[in-house]
């Protein structure tokens, strides 16, 4: 049975005779049929025909797509972990083919990811008018968001509008599908409890501020040709909005990816060597966190020496439990990087529940984006350990659905 819900078009200036949204059942798959109204007003060419569209999509009630949440600030890293995320499902994201050239959307044959940049409901120029940065609620439309995102799991294309980061302008919309696994990135995806409720799990990456800082000076000084003092002023004139608008919402994370300064060095302030937490929350459905060799201990571990290569400050791993905004959390720590990531699966071989459909697959998917940022260290080892916990979530949604146990044992 399918669920159809009847639209009319939002840019034309014409009453569809439907209530809208309304919903009724039809016995086929997804598809739109649209039809037109008329009316006995007289165009200039003396035709009786209005052309006011209204559209029914329909939406086949098995393909509920799954809805997974990534919030961090700008510059955070949250390309990089799409791109990890994508290859784990076997596939590259790319932007839509024939589409505006400045959209923000990847697709691959499972994913979908949006920015929810493109909900702004403030163009740059407006934003300065009024005073508000793109952090701030009041420059963003999360009615819309909510309706969009909520359609998009039921299995309806949607009209997103898209955000052009380059003119700084709110562009024509472009058609989003229901793919299988939905990504919605960006700023606020866990700042409205009503799309919070829509997630089927949830990511925040969290950087600390000295790290921030290291990384946007070597991104806007080195790439970009940004000066010192302008980096400062830029960080400095978004912090009280992202305190108090993006910041909270990693309370609400099922998995928390924290960078911090090493504690290897002391007094480190280059940001090179990087501490990393992989904060997982309990009891979240379909999802069992990773631990480090015996569950639910608390474990140091300083693996170097014969079987893996590491010069100076070494590397150490930290597991245990904790509680994290007053919930029970397992944390595995990795402080320091690595110099082969070959000699990876030596560490992989430590850690338990990984997800993963064979020994090593850890070690693979490091190695084959090598070049990737922070793949040397904590952070890519720990993103592409969530993007195998999504795969595995992903499967075990569609298993239940289907009333089919998950086919592959997993490691």
């Amino acid at each position: 049975m399918a669920v159809c819900t009847v639209y009319t078009t939002q840019t034309l200036n014409t009453n569809c005779p439907i209530s809208t949204p309304s919903k009724t059942h039809f016995s086929f798959h997804q598809k739109q049929l649209v039809f037109y109204t008329t009316s006995k007003r007289t165009s200039k060419r003396g035709s009786n025909y209005s052309g006011s569209p209204c559209v029914i999509t329909c939406a086949a009630g098995d393909s509920q797509t799954v809805v997974i949440g990534l919030a961090a600030d700008s510059g955070c890293g949250k390309s990089t972990f799409m791109r990890r995320l994508t290859s784990v499902f076997g596939g590259r994201a790319e932007p839509p083919k024939g589409g505006n050239p400045d959209s923000n959307t990847l697709i691959s044959d499972t994913t979908t990811v949006i920015c929810l940049d493109d909900y702004h409901s403030l163009d740059r120029t407006g934003r300065k008018e009024k005073g508000v940065t793109a952090l701030d609620p009041r420059a963003n439309d999360f009615d819309l968001m909510y309706e969009q995102v909520k359609a998009i799991k039921k299995g309806i294309a949607v009209e997103k509008p898209i955000y052009n980061h380059v003119t700084g302008l709110l562009d024509p919309p472009e058609l989003i599908k229901p793919p299988k696994i939905l990504v919605i990135e960006g700023l606020h995806p866990m700042f409205d409890p009503r799309v919070r409720d829509l997630l089927d799990f949830s990511i925040y990456l969290d950087i600390s501020n000295e790290v921030k800082f290291a990384w946007k000076i070597q991104r806007d000084m080195a790439e970009r040709g940004h000066s010192l003092e302008s980096i400062k002023a830029s960080i400095e004139a978004r912090k009280p909005d992202f305190d108090a608008y993006i910041d909270p919402q990693k309370q609400y994370a099922d998995a928390v990816i924290e960078v911090l300064p090493t504690q290897l060095i002391p007094d480190d302030n280059e940001g090179k060597i990087l501490r990393v937490r992989l904060i997982q929350k309990e009891g979240v459905k379909y999802f069992s966190p990773v631990y480090l060799f015996d569950d639910g201990s608390t474990v140091s571990w300083i693996p170097c020496g014969r079987k893996l290569t590491c010069s100076y400050p070494g590397i150490k791993f930290f597991y245990g439990p904790e509680t994290y905004y007053g919930h029970e959390v397992s944390v595995v720590e990795m402080d320091g990087q690595f110099d082969r990531l070959d000699e990876l699966i030596y560490v992989e071989s430590h850690l338990s529940n990984l997800s993963s459909n064979f020994y090593g697959e850890v070690t693979q998917q490091m190695l084959k984006h090598a070049d990737f940022p922070g793949s040397n260290n904590g952070t890519g080892l720990f993103q592409t350990i969530i993007g195998l916990k999504i795969r595995d979530l992903f499967e075990q949604i569609v298993a239940s659905k289907s009333g089919t146990p998950v086919g592959a044992a997993k490691a």
